[in-house]
């Protein structure tokens, strides 16, 4: 692409785990189409995401959902600018169906490719929005399925980790709670909806000490917590290997473990956001991932800190949005390479960097 026609619109695609995703942005923050096709029907019969099953559906659906996505926006691949596609992290089998049709693509339509990064995107999805645009530093918790973080972007998209996952992040806490109380998978949401009618403070709960500087998170003891409380009420025998079987349990106690559980994470990750924010002093803060769905996680940020963009919540989950989204600011510093240059590229390297493919 030419200095005299800068990447605009980009069509950009996102398959890290079991969402077939399509979208088309503009500028960074107008979306054209966003076209998710889940397979979240398809792995609640095995109870959580099945790796061999979700590649085989993004081989089915990637190219109608890409088609849809560009029928949607009423576009043709005239007037894309650009391809972009997640590079990681994520399942390699779904991360190599998609970072394939992205390079196909952009060798036949001669678009630059742009390989993007799934954690870091999800920070990005707050530019998808009409209102005011989040500046930098900028300070952002990521919170979803497989990881945890706190980081802070500097304007020319160098960051710093602030703190991480250390075991198991607080999405995949959900799921697994979620199958010891005997709620179908995907866990966050059912433990959301059941909560709803709960009791946030019938149990009290730990919260991890990491040291009192720390800002990583860790969600397994607060697992295993509610493994025995709810052994502890069933009069069941403790054993880690319990935390695989599901529990029968009265559906009062069901919605206020629920409830505290999901209390208990809302104040660990918004708690130290805002130790964060204290220490920094950033210009902007968003929240992102599959979590930050989460109304009580959402209503905690906001308390702590009412300047805080929350995003909305379709562009929490894996969308491919939100790759869009950085793409377009990675472009802008002139981060994205001709189809050439990406032959013989690492389709599926999983880092944390920035770099195209």
């Amino acid at each position: 692409m030419s200095d005299n026609h800068p990447i605009q619109t980009i069509l950009a695609i996102e398959s890290s785990c079991d969402e077939t995703a399509c979208a088309i942005v503009r500028g960074g923050r107008e979306v054209l189409a966003n076209i998710v096709a889940s397979q979240a029907d398809l792995h609640a019969q095995f109870g959580g995401v099945v790796p061999e099953v979700a590649a085989r559906s993004h081989i089915e659906v990637m190219i109608p959902v890409v088609e849809e996505a560009l029928a949607a926006a009423g576009l043709g691949w005239s007037d894309i600018d650009a391809i972009a596609v997640t590079r990681g992290p994520g399942l390699v089998g779904s991360l190599l169906i998609g970072a394939l049709t992205a390079e196909v693509l952009a060798v036949e339509k001669q678009r630059p490719l742009i390989g993007v990064n799934h954690i870091l995107a999800h920070a990005f999805a707050s530019f998808l929005t009409e209102d005011s645009q989040p500046a930098f530093p900028m300070l952002a918790l990521v919170a979803s399925g497989g990881d945890s973080r706190i980081m802070l972007f500097q304007s020319d998209l160098s960051f710093e980790t602030l703190g991480a996952t250390r075991d198991d992040a607080a999405g995949e806490a959900f799921d697994k709670v979620a199958k010891l109380l005997g709620l179908p998978y995907p866990g966050g949401p059912n433990i959301s909806r059941v909560a709803e009618s709960g009791n946030d403070t019938a149990f009290t709960l730990p919260k991890a000490k990491l040291g009192p500087d720390s800002l990583d998170f860790s969600f397994s003891g607060l697992k295993t917590a509610v493994l025995r409380q709810v052994q502890e009420l069933i009069g069941d025998k403790p054993g880690l290997a319990n935390l695989k079987k599901s529990y029968d349990l009265p559906a009062n106690v069901v919605a206020d473990i629920a409830a505290s559980f999901e209390r208990t994470v809302a104040e660990t990750l918004s708690e130290k956001l805002l130790r964060a924010y204290n220490t920094h002093s950033p210009a902007s803060v968003v929240i992102g991932g599959g979590v930050a769905a989460n109304r009580r996680l959402r209503a905690a940020v906001l308390a702590a800190i009412p300047e805080a963009h929350i995003i909305p919540a379709q562009y929490c989950g894996d969308n491919a949005a939100m790759i869009g989204a950085l793409a377009y600011q990675m472009a802008a510093q002139g981060l994205a390479v001709e189809p050439a240059a990406i032959l013989d590229s690492t389709a599926v390297e999983v880092d944390s960097s920035l770099e195209v493919m």
